[in-house]
């Protein structure tokens, strides 16, 4: 059977799933997994952070999983046609399906290396003595955990602070330059630049874009430059597996980096499967992301951020600010603190305290013992009552209580 013509039937409204406590009724039967197994749900509000799961998949995305879980299909064809999919509705050269950004990036770095050199391809990690290039450019503003991505290949980081440094950092071993847009505004050298630097010593260019979904114009900017591999997580704004991500890109880079990926056995990427299920989960992810109003949404979740906000504010002491991110993370976000000696409790208190009620609410860190962070986007529609309802609740509790400080 044939998998790709019935996607359509897939990308029609976005819908959400129901609210805790109604997911096991809709979808189990009445069996509650997580309370067999002693796991607490709970109200997202903070955020698409691993950690926490990620984001809950559209019900689209779940038809298209059940859907592909009863047949058989072979895998490289069906990431063939589906990275071909995902090019066409993206306008980018070529793109396939990983297990995640970090997938992505170590899959891409891998295809920059080897080519279509099935020898290369078996010699990763060990790049001396292949012939093989060895080093990856970094600012040293854009360094942070998930680069060792990179060094899953080999590849040795070579950090750089300005121009001057990057271009004389260049060199025959120069394998890749890789960008982390969260952090364009911190580095001394910024998305454009850093891409025309690049291109003028024709050095392939990556650009770490994980979480930088909404906009949705980011899903087409950057290929649109001329970035040569761009990498998305699936699982944060546009709602597919959190076991999913996109590599989007320069078609003789991503079709090298397929080299790297399973089903093939002896390479770097065999432990970075992705099933079917994932695959055409993430295509419908991406369908139905790019057919929602997202202005409508936006409005949604300001609206959201706003009764919170209005609601805490109620709490005597309790100030708060709504930031929007420049890049990552680019929603309404709503900064809340307070005056210590009118709500004498840290953030660590208050998170506690939100994390053991009922229902359980999680937020996200501040800047300080003294503020937390809430977001809206992961919250099913009627969620903003309860996160406001029990945070003004929480910040009260605390100031009427003399044993915090």
């Amino acid at each position: 059977m044939s998998v790709i013509p019935v996607l359509g039937a897939f990308a029609g409204s976005a819908k959400l799933l129901p609210l805790p406590g109604e997911a096991a009724d809709a979808t189990a039967g009445g069996k509650d997994y997580f309370k067999e197994l002693g796991i607490r749900t709970f109200i997202n509000a903070a955020g698409t952070y691993t950690f926490m799961t990620g984001s809950l998949m559209r019900d689209e995305v779940m038809s298209a999983i059940n859907y592909a879980s009863k047949e058989f299909v072979l895998l490289d064809e069906l990431e063939d046609k589906v990275g071909q999919r995902i090019a066409t509705l993206l306008r980018c050269e070529y793109a396939t399906v990983t297990s995640g950004a970090a997938a992505a990036m170590t899959l891409g770095a891998a295809g920059v290396l080897t080519g279509m050199d099935e020898k290369k391809v078996a010699q990763l990690p060990f790049l001396e003595g292949t012939g093989m290039k060895t080093e990856v450019i970094i600012q040293k503003e854009h360094d942070i955990a998930y680069a060792h991505a990179l060094k899953n290949t080999g590849l040795r980081i070579v950090y750089v602070t300005g121009r001057e440094e990057l271009e004389k950092a260049i060199s025959d071993k120069t394998a890749l330059m890789y960008f982390l847009n969260a952090n364009n505004f911190e580095g001394k050298v910024q998305v454009e630049e850093f891409l025309k630097i690049a291109q003028a010593h024709s050095i392939p260019t990556m650009i770490d874009c994980a979480a930088d979904v909404p906009p949705v114009e980011n899903l087409f900017k950057y290929t649109a430059m001329g970035y040569d591999l761009v990498c998305f997580s699936g699982g944060k704004g546009i709602r597919g597996p959190q076991s999913a991500g996109l590599l989007l890109g320069r078609k003789k880079y991503i079709e090298a980096a397929r080299l790297s990926a399973p089903p093939r056995g002896n390479t770097i990427g065999r432990g970075l499967k992705v099933n079917k299920e994932e695959i055409l989960g993430m295509l419908v992810a991406l369908e139905t992301y790019l057919a929602i109003d997202h202005a409508k949404e936006w409005k949604m979740w300001e609206a959201q951020i706003k009764l919170i906000s209005d609601a805490v504010k109620t709490v005597a002491g309790v100030e708060t600010e709504v930031v929007v991110p420049p890049v990552a993370n680019h929603i309404p976000t709503l900064h809340i603190s307070w005056d210590p000696k009118k709500v004498p409790a840290t953030a660590a208190d208050i998170r506690q305290k939100l994390r053991s009620g009922n229902p359980s609410i999680e937020v996200a860190d501040g800047a300080n013992q003294h503020t937390f962070n809430v977001t809206t986007w992961m919250l099913v529609p009627g969620q903003e009552k309860i996160v406001a309802t029990q945070l003004k609740k929480v910040l009260a509790e605390m100031a009427l209580s003399p044993t915090h400080g």
